[in-house]
């Protein structure tokens, strides 16, 4: 292939310089390292394989790793070996290898790399002599067109930035950093894996499928754990609902200390249980490791990244790892590879440089008494077989170590056939083509890999993303093994029921910030995590809106018991059965009862002199008021609807009003009739019973007056105040219907009533000498004194109580309780004795004899007169009846 020297820039040429200074270091140490496989060939590819653990000391490397170092390389070779074989793909073309191990480290020697590109870098050697003077012959270093590798994705990175300069593609078959897909910074770089990016998606719908939403992850320092976790958080917080409680960094050559460190980190929060992991094999064993010393086996729910997959590092750990979950590209297992594999023995397979100590290690054997093993004393006869004698399991990755030899080898085959179309093997055009030229067929490639799927790779050259997901699970026989429970092709299928989980809990474990509210109650976030929360109670009149708000139920709603809407609020009204509606009720029937028994028996001894001594027509008239008082109670009672109502406004005041109406006429005739006496002996005018109904209606009527324009200002109508008992617990709210008729209302209704009874009061008190024998004067008054007590006892009542909940039921009971008591005192006092004395005392019904008005009045004067003190008479005069019978009364006329 062509040299890209003389193509690249002035500030290419300088890093050139100095790789060729570290090449000339490097150079005369041995041609072949001994860290490397070397296998001719016509074109060689480069190989990139952890086969030695990273060293805790200053060693180079660490022990050997079976799985993840010897099967991955031992996959390249034998794809080379297929590829070689095979007649259809590169014909008459050998594809040799240079295979570097690197000892699991984060970062390689340049060193290393440089031996891919020794063949594009030109040495001066004119100077160069030996010592017989002749020039030196120097062994021609092979061709690398291409390399396999690396496995983590910091040292892809390195490799890629020093092959970019020399134009030399490379395809990994497991480094997975999602900075790798910057075709600007890395436009050499392929995979045939897909990057994190899609990994860190299946992990988002792996948490998000079982409900986790506060996780912590954990990272190796360098970019395949930062760069992961990085993808990771972002497409968390672009999905939401996850939040990261912690973001941990194990740093390079980490330290138990470390290890111990990040567990206690990780405990802080024990709330996240889920632990989202990208890092090493090595740190993945540590941090595990750690988890035993902290003895909180069974408290992290892990979550594995590629690197663990089914890997090692959970060997004589099983106890902590169970439940992890872990991601592996979707990949199946290889039939030919294992017979391969499982027929290598020390004879066959030579080219393998560390192919001796995996057999020691393999069978825990000594093949020679040179050998590092010390731990045991038994010899290795050679005639071991791997899978009979040992546990065999293919790794995870050696489907990708194949596919990206083929990717390179298949490029090769449609650039032969493009460049070399009548020329076996390769042909000069080849040799000189550019890397660039390789890099776009690689990039064309499409083909059916080892385990059937496509090979393909998009603009930046990414493989696409399909996972298997795994996990760890006990077995019935107490064996673990990880289990596949799911897919992700660009969508999560995964199966619940399948999943074990630590401690032999069924359901899934929580792994949260704050548990989810009761319902009824919002969510008050914490500021900065949104996964983190308060559970405030929506109280009062207030429901669940949402899970973040609560908002206020409309005036006649309240919130229903578990307060995620609002109903309505009961309405209720005074029924007929209530305790307070039961008093009024029976006191206004004994009323109406007795009124009418009253109203009976006038009416039946309408011509006796008492009856017609009381003033017949007020009586009956005064009766109705009564009788009215008593029939209020029932309206005040009924459903309120519009005619209820209608007729609560027409009798609330109009049967006091009749009442005091004809009581005040009464007291009025008796007061003008002995006022005038006192002056002459004509009679006053308007004494006559006409007289007294007419002034009786007309004061009946200014009430009728008002209650009609009450009814043209505010017509009558129902309502329910939601107000009235409006609890502090919404379930003890109601709704009373009532009329629409407030506290102010009802005493303006009463108030006329009240002005009247108060006037009566007046003249009771200015008619109080008249003899009590001679006429209804002291019992009105005293009637009218015991109603000024009920209503002055009445309106602290009626006011007190505006603010109870109790408020429906203690003012209709007290107001109709009044009335009733008011009506009862009248009906009572003043036709009680009336109706003994026409039933039981009918001899005393009579009328004796008759007196003129003068001589009525000269009685009465004098009687007021006598009735003085003894002190105060003149010449010492007695007291002398001059009534005799109520029936002398002149006015009962």
């Amino acid at each position: 292939m062509a040299r890209p020297g003389s193509r690249k820039l002035s500030a290419v040429w300088s890093a050139l310089w100095l790789l060729r200074t570290v090449v000339d270091f490097a150079l005369p140490q041995e041609t072949y390292a001994p860290h490397s496989i070397r296998t001719e060939g016509h074109l060689t590819l480069g190989g990139l394989f952890p086969v030695h653990s990273r060293a805790p000391t200053a060693r180079p490397c660490g022990d050997l790793k079976k799985e993840n170092g010897i099967q991955r390389l031992e996959a390249m070779m034998y794809a080379l070996d297929q590829i070689n074989l095979d007649e259809q793909l590169l014909p008459n073309v050998m594809l040799g290898a240079r295979v570097l191990d690197t000892c699991s480290r984060d970062n390689l020697r340049p060193g290393a790399v440089l031996n891919f590109v020794q063949a594009l870098i030109t040495k001066d050697t004119s100077d160069v002599r030996c010592t017989n003077g002749e020039a030196p012959v120097f062994v021609k270093p092979e061709k690398v067109v291409g390399v396999v590798g690396a496995r983590p994705s910091s040292v892809s990175i390195m490799v890629a930035n020093i092959l970019r300069l020399f134009q030399i593609p490379q395809v990994s078959y497991a480094s997975t950093a999602p900075e790798l897909s910057d075709d600007r910074r890395y436009d050499f770089f392929s995979r045939v894996v897909p990057p994190d990016s899609f990994q860190a998606q299946a992990m988002v719908d792996i948490i998000r499928a079982l409900g986790w939403t506060y996780v912590s992850t954990v990272a190796s320092e360098g970019s395949y754990g930062e760069k992961g976790v990085e993808a990771f958080t972002q497409l968390s917080k672009e999905a939401g609902g996850i939040c990261i409680a912690q973001s941990l960094k194990i740093p390079h050559n980490p330290k138990l200390e470390d290890y111990d460190k990040a567990i206690q980190q990780l405990l802080e929060t024990q709330h996240a249980r889920a632990v989202v992991i990208f890092a090493s094999e090595e740190d993945i064993r540590g941090v595990l490791n750690s988890t035993k010393r902290a003895n909180r086996v069974g408290h992290f729910l892990w979550i594995g990244s590629d690197s663990w997959a089914k890997s090692s590092p959970t060997h004589q750990l099983e106890d902590v790892a169970v439940g992890a979950v872990t991601i592996l590209p979707k990949r199946s297992s290889i039939d030919g590879f294992d017979e391969y594999f499982t027929g290598l023995t020390l004879e066959n397979n030579r080219r393998n440089v560390w192919f001796a100590e995996f057999w020691e290690e393999n069978f825990d054997c000594r093949l020679l008494s040179a050998s590092k093993r010390e731990d045991t004393s038994r010899k290795c006869t050679g005639k071991e077989r791997i899978g009979s004698e040992s546990k065999y399991e293919q790794e995870g990755k050696v489907q990708f170590v194949i596919d990206a030899v083929y990717a390179v080898a298949h490029a090769l085959h449609s650039m032969q056939r493009d460049l070399c179309p009548d020329q076996p093997g390769v042909c000069p055009q080849m040799e000189s083509a550019e890397g660039k030229t390789l890099l776009k067929y690689i990039r064309n490639a499409s083909f059916n890999g080892s385990a059937g799927t496509s090979v393909v790779f998009n603009k930046n050259g990414d493989a696409p993303g399909r996972y298997d997901l795994f996990q760890f699970q006990l077995t019935n026989s107490s064996t673990t093994e990880y289990k596949v429970v799911g897919h992700w092709v660009e969508n999560l299928q995964i199966r619940l029921e399948e999943l074990q989980w630590p401690d032999g809990e069924q359901e899934v474990p929580i792994s949260v910030c704050s548990l989810p509210c009761k319902t009824g109650e919002r969510k008050k976030r914490v500021k900065g995590m949104p996964c983190c929360w308060h559970c405030e109670l929506c109280d009062g009149y207030q429901y669940q809106y949402d899970e973040t708000s609560c908002r206020l139920c409309a005036y006649n709603m309240r919130p229903n018991p578990n307060r995620t809407a609002c109903q309505p609020i009961p309405v209720v009204k005074l029924e007929w059965h209530s305790a307070w509606a039961i008093i009024s009720v029976f006191l206004a029937m004994l009323g109406i009862i007795a009124t009418i028994f009253v109203m009976a028996t006038f009416v039946r001894h309408n011509d006796t002199p008492i009856v017609r001594a009381s003033g017949r027509e007020l009586s009956y008239v005064l009766l109705t008021g009564i009788f009215l008082c008593y029939i209020i109670t029932f309206l005040m009672i009924a459903k309120p609807d519009v005619a209820v109502c209608a007729f609560r406004r027409i009798f609330l005041g109009l049967g006091m009003c009749i009442s005091y109406a004809a009581l005040l006429t009464k007291t009025n005739r008796i007061y003008r009739i002995f006022e005038q006496g006192k002056q002459t002996v004509t009679a006053p005018r308007f004494i006559s019973p006409t007289s007294q109904i007419a002034i009786t209606s007309s004061l009946i009527c200014v009430q009728l007056l008002g209650v009609l324009v009450w009814f043209a200002v505010d017509p009558p109508n129902t309502i329910v105040d939601y107000d009235e008992q409006k609890a502090v617990n919404p379930l003890l709210a109601r709704g009373v219907l009532k009329c629409d008729i407030t506290d102010l209302q009802i005493i303006c209704s009463l108030g006329y009533s009240i002005l009247l009874m108060v006037t009566c009061t007046i003249y009771a008190i200015k008619t109080r000498d008249v003899p009590e024998d001679f006429n209804e004067a002291k019992p009105i008054g005293f009637t009218m004194y015991t109603t000024c007590i009920v209503w002055l006892a009445f309106i602290p009542i009626f006011f007190g109580t505006a603010q109870s909940a109790e408020k429906l039921y203690i003012q209709t009971t007290t107001l109709t309780i009044s009335m009733n008591l008011s009506a009862s005192v009248a009906l009572g006092m003043l036709y009680m004795p009336k109706v003994y004395i026409i039933i039981f005392h009918p001899e005393m019904n009579v009328q004796k004899r008759k007196r003129s008005f003068k001589a009525v009045v000269t009685a009465a004067t004098m009687s007021s007169r006598l009735s003085q003190k003894p002190s105060e008479r003149p010449n010492g005069e007695a007291k002398t009846e001059l009534c005799e019978n109520p029936a002398a009364d002149p006015m009962s006329k």
